[in-house]
Protein backbone atom coordinates (compact mmCIF):
# COMPACT_ATOMS: atom_id res chain seq x y z
CA UNK A 1 0.00 0.00 0.00
CA UNK A 2 1.29 3.62 -0.63
CA UNK A 3 2.67 5.20 2.36
CA UNK A 4 0.76 8.25 2.38
CA UNK A 5 -2.64 6.19 2.31
CA UNK A 6 -1.64 4.04 4.69
CA UNK A 7 -0.66 6.52 7.27
CA UNK A 8 -4.03 8.22 6.04
CA UNK A 9 -5.79 4.91 6.91
CA UNK A 10 -4.10 4.93 9.84
CA UNK A 11 -5.03 8.72 10.99
CA UNK A 12 -8.51 8.49 10.06
CA UNK A 13 -8.75 5.20 12.51
CA UNK A 14 -7.35 7.55 14.82
CA UNK A 15 -9.62 10.23 14.28
CA UNK A 16 -12.21 7.98 14.41
CA UNK A 17 -11.43 6.32 17.88
CA UNK A 18 -11.04 10.14 19.51
CA UNK A 19 -14.34 10.77 18.05
CA UNK A 20 -15.91 7.70 20.00
CA UNK A 21 -14.97 8.58 23.45
CA UNK A 22 -17.21 11.54 23.53
CA UNK A 23 -20.07 9.92 23.11
CA UNK A 24 -18.92 6.77 25.78
CA UNK A 25 -18.02 9.24 28.05
CA UNK A 26 -21.36 11.03 28.04
CA UNK A 27 -23.21 7.79 28.15
CA UNK A 28 -21.31 7.23 31.55
CA UNK A 29 -22.77 10.77 32.89
CA UNK A 30 -26.21 9.83 31.30
CA UNK A 31 -26.29 6.86 34.20
CA UNK A 32 -25.56 9.45 36.70
CA UNK A 33 -28.06 12.03 35.31
CA UNK A 34 -30.65 9.73 35.19
CA UNK A 35 -29.99 9.21 38.95
CA UNK A 36 -29.83 13.17 39.47
CA UNK A 37 -32.95 13.54 37.85
CA UNK A 38 -34.95 10.83 40.38
CA UNK A 39 -32.74 12.68 43.24
CA UNK A 40 -34.34 16.36 42.29
CA UNK A 41 -37.56 14.94 41.49
CA UNK A 42 -37.99 13.88 44.93
CA UNK A 43 -36.67 16.52 46.34
CA UNK A 44 -39.59 18.80 44.93
CA UNK A 45 -41.97 16.19 45.93
CA UNK A 46 -40.63 16.86 49.44
CA UNK A 47 -40.63 20.70 49.65
CA UNK A 48 -44.38 20.24 48.54
CA UNK A 49 -45.46 18.07 51.45
CA UNK A 50 -43.69 20.58 53.90
CA UNK A 51 -45.91 23.78 51.99
CA UNK A 52 -48.44 21.44 52.28
CA UNK A 53 -48.05 20.36 55.55
CA UNK A 54 -47.91 24.25 56.75
CA UNK A 55 -51.19 25.00 54.60
CA UNK A 56 -52.57 22.08 56.93
CA UNK A 57 -51.28 23.43 60.19
CA UNK A 58 -52.42 27.31 59.41
CA UNK A 59 -55.89 25.93 58.45
CA UNK A 60 -56.30 24.14 61.84
CA UNK A 61 -55.02 27.28 63.45
CA UNK A 62 -57.81 29.65 62.09
CA UNK A 63 -60.24 26.76 63.03
CA UNK A 64 -59.04 27.10 66.59
CA UNK A 65 -59.27 30.34 66.80
CA UNK A 66 -62.48 30.42 65.15
CA UNK A 67 -63.74 27.73 67.59
CA UNK A 68 -62.78 29.98 70.54
CA UNK A 69 -64.58 32.87 69.32
CA UNK A 70 -67.66 30.44 69.04
CA UNK A 71 -67.32 29.20 72.68
CA UNK A 72 -67.06 33.19 73.24
CA UNK A 73 -70.19 33.60 71.78
CA UNK A 74 -71.79 30.32 73.34
CA UNK A 75 -70.68 31.85 76.78
CA UNK A 76 -72.43 34.78 75.60
CA UNK A 77 -76.00 33.61 74.42
CA UNK A 78 -75.78 31.82 77.85
CA UNK A 79 -75.36 35.26 79.63
CA UNK A 80 -78.52 36.38 77.60
CA UNK A 81 -80.88 33.96 78.81
CA UNK A 82 -81.22 35.74 82.01
CA UNK A 83 -81.85 38.86 80.08
CA UNK A 84 -84.72 37.50 77.92
CA UNK A 85 -88.06 38.98 77.91
CA UNK A 86 -90.33 37.31 76.01
CA UNK A 87 -90.30 34.43 73.79
CA UNK A 88 -89.84 35.67 70.47
CA UNK A 89 -86.20 37.13 71.96
CA UNK A 90 -85.80 33.87 73.70
CA UNK A 91 -86.73 31.90 70.08
CA UNK A 92 -84.09 34.47 68.72
CA UNK A 93 -81.49 33.30 71.10
CA UNK A 94 -82.30 30.03 71.09
CA UNK A 95 -81.96 29.94 67.55
CA UNK A 96 -78.54 31.79 67.39
CA UNK A 97 -77.65 29.47 69.83
CA UNK A 98 -78.10 26.37 67.34
CA UNK A 99 -76.26 27.93 64.50
CA UNK A 100 -73.11 28.27 66.48
CA UNK A 101 -73.38 25.25 68.19
CA UNK A 102 -73.53 23.99 64.82
CA UNK A 103 -70.42 26.05 63.56
CA UNK A 104 -68.66 24.40 66.87
CA UNK A 105 -69.21 20.90 65.89
CA UNK A 106 -68.24 21.83 62.03
CA UNK A 107 -64.92 23.36 63.35
CA UNK A 108 -64.51 20.05 65.43
CA UNK A 109 -64.77 17.96 62.18
CA UNK A 110 -62.49 20.05 60.29
CA UNK A 111 -60.02 20.20 63.12
CA UNK A 112 -60.08 16.65 63.04
CA UNK A 113 -60.12 16.26 58.92
CA UNK A 114 -57.08 18.62 58.73
CA UNK A 115 -55.33 16.58 61.45
CA UNK A 116 -55.66 13.44 59.72
CA UNK A 117 -54.38 14.49 56.26
CA UNK A 118 -51.80 16.41 58.47
CA UNK A 119 -50.55 12.91 59.88
CA UNK A 120 -51.00 11.18 56.42
CA UNK A 121 -48.43 13.95 54.62
CA UNK A 122 -46.24 13.39 57.33
CA UNK A 123 -45.96 10.26 57.15
CA UNK A 124 -45.32 10.60 53.30
CA UNK A 125 -42.53 13.07 53.94
CA UNK A 126 -41.16 10.93 55.98
CA UNK A 127 -41.03 7.96 53.34
CA UNK A 128 -39.69 10.54 50.99
CA UNK A 129 -37.02 11.35 52.93
CA UNK A 130 -35.97 7.58 53.67
CA UNK A 131 -36.38 7.13 49.57
CA UNK A 132 -34.09 10.75 49.01
CA UNK A 133 -30.95 9.13 51.56
CA UNK A 134 -31.19 5.69 49.71
CA UNK A 135 -31.40 7.47 46.62
CA UNK A 136 -28.46 10.01 47.25
CA UNK A 137 -26.26 6.47 48.35
CA UNK A 138 -26.86 4.92 45.07
CA UNK A 139 -25.78 8.28 43.31
CA UNK A 140 -22.49 8.35 45.77
CA UNK A 141 -21.86 4.90 45.13
CA UNK A 142 -22.58 5.92 41.19
CA UNK A 143 -20.40 8.73 41.40
CA UNK A 144 -17.01 6.51 41.54
CA UNK A 145 -18.01 4.09 39.03
CA UNK A 146 -18.74 6.73 36.68
CA UNK A 147 -15.85 9.14 37.45
CA UNK A 148 -13.25 5.79 37.29
CA UNK A 149 -14.86 5.13 34.01
CA UNK A 150 -14.63 8.57 32.58
CA UNK A 151 -11.08 8.65 33.76
CA UNK A 152 -9.68 5.63 32.09
CA UNK A 153 -11.60 6.74 28.95
CA UNK A 154 -9.93 10.14 29.07
CA UNK A 155 -6.28 7.52 29.05
CA UNK A 156 -7.14 5.72 26.70
CA UNK A 157 -8.24 8.92 24.46
CA UNK A 158 -4.90 10.39 25.65
CA UNK A 159 -3.25 7.40 24.28
CA UNK A 160 -4.62 7.67 21.41
CA UNK A 161 -3.82 11.43 20.76
CA UNK A 162 -0.28 10.09 21.23
CA UNK A 163 -0.24 7.93 18.69
CA UNK A 164 -1.73 10.36 16.26
CA UNK A 165 1.09 12.63 17.30
CA UNK A 166 3.52 10.70 16.61
CA UNK A 167 2.26 10.10 13.32
CA UNK A 168 1.41 13.06 12.25
CA UNK A 169 5.33 14.07 12.45
CA UNK A 170 5.89 11.79 9.42
CA UNK A 171 3.07 13.01 7.46
CA UNK A 172 3.79 14.96 4.44
CA UNK A 173 1.87 18.63 5.19
CA UNK A 174 0.01 18.85 1.63
CA UNK A 175 -1.17 14.86 2.31
CA UNK A 176 -2.09 16.28 5.97
CA UNK A 177 -3.75 19.20 4.12
CA UNK A 178 -6.10 17.14 2.08
CA UNK A 179 -7.21 15.05 4.33
CA UNK A 180 -8.17 17.80 6.52
CA UNK A 181 -10.20 19.35 3.63
CA UNK A 182 -12.18 16.24 3.00
CA UNK A 183 -12.49 15.64 6.86
CA UNK A 184 -14.72 19.17 6.68
CA UNK A 185 -17.46 17.57 5.48
CA UNK A 186 -17.06 13.93 5.71
CA UNK A 187 -15.70 14.05 9.67
CA UNK A 188 -14.52 10.62 10.59
CA UNK A 189 -15.70 8.91 7.24
CA UNK A 190 -12.65 10.61 5.04
CA UNK A 191 -11.02 7.76 4.49
CA UNK A 192 -13.15 4.76 3.76
CA UNK A 193 -12.83 1.18 2.84
CA UNK A 194 -14.20 -0.01 -0.50
CA UNK A 195 -16.68 -3.35 0.15
CA UNK A 196 -18.12 -5.01 -2.62
CA UNK A 197 -16.95 -2.81 -5.28
CA UNK A 198 -18.75 0.31 -3.06
CA UNK A 199 -17.59 3.51 -1.01
CA UNK A 200 -18.48 2.71 2.47
CA UNK A 201 -18.93 6.33 2.75
CA UNK A 202 -21.56 6.97 -0.22
CA UNK A 203 -22.41 3.51 -0.77
CA UNK A 204 -22.25 4.22 -4.61
CA UNK A 205 -21.08 1.57 -6.62
CA UNK A 206 -17.30 2.40 -8.43
CA UNK A 207 -16.42 1.23 -12.00
CA UNK A 208 -13.81 -0.93 -12.73
CA UNK A 209 -10.78 0.81 -13.31
CA UNK A 210 -11.41 2.87 -10.11
CA UNK A 211 -12.09 -0.47 -8.00
CA UNK A 212 -8.80 -1.51 -10.17
CA UNK A 213 -6.89 1.24 -9.03
CA UNK A 214 -8.18 1.30 -5.06
CA UNK A 215 -6.55 -2.47 -5.19
CA UNK A 216 -3.55 -1.85 -6.15
CA UNK A 217 -3.25 0.93 -3.77
CA UNK A 218 -0.23 2.55 -5.41
CA UNK A 219 -1.69 6.12 -5.18
CA UNK A 220 -4.17 7.87 -3.23
CA UNK A 221 -7.64 7.40 -5.01
CA UNK A 222 -10.84 9.29 -3.98
CA UNK A 223 -14.14 7.61 -4.68
CA UNK A 224 -15.83 9.07 -8.09
CA UNK A 225 -18.95 10.11 -6.46
CA UNK A 226 -18.66 11.82 -3.07
CA UNK A 227 -14.49 12.72 -2.91
CA UNK A 228 -13.33 10.29 0.03
CA UNK A 229 -10.35 8.82 0.16
CA UNK A 230 -10.87 5.00 -0.56
CA UNK A 231 -8.67 2.13 0.38
CA UNK A 232 -9.27 -1.51 0.01
CA UNK A 233 -10.64 -3.84 3.13
CA UNK A 234 -10.06 -7.15 3.05
CA UNK A 235 -13.17 -9.32 3.03
CA UNK A 236 -14.42 -12.09 4.83
CA UNK A 237 -16.32 -14.49 3.36
CA UNK A 238 -20.42 -14.32 4.65
CA UNK A 239 -21.53 -17.98 6.62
Amino acid sequence: MNKYLEQLVQLSKYDGKISAFEPQIENEKAKLSVFLQTADSISTQIDAAYAEIDDLKSKRTKNNIHLAELKTKLEDISKKHHDVQNEKELKALQLEEEIAKEQVSFANEEIARLDDLTVAKEEQLNELKAKLEEEKEQISELQVAVDNAIEDLNKDRNNVYQQRSVLLEQFDNKILTFYEKIRRWAKDSAVVPVKKQACCGCFMKINDKTYAEVIKAEEIINCPHCGRILYKEVETEEA
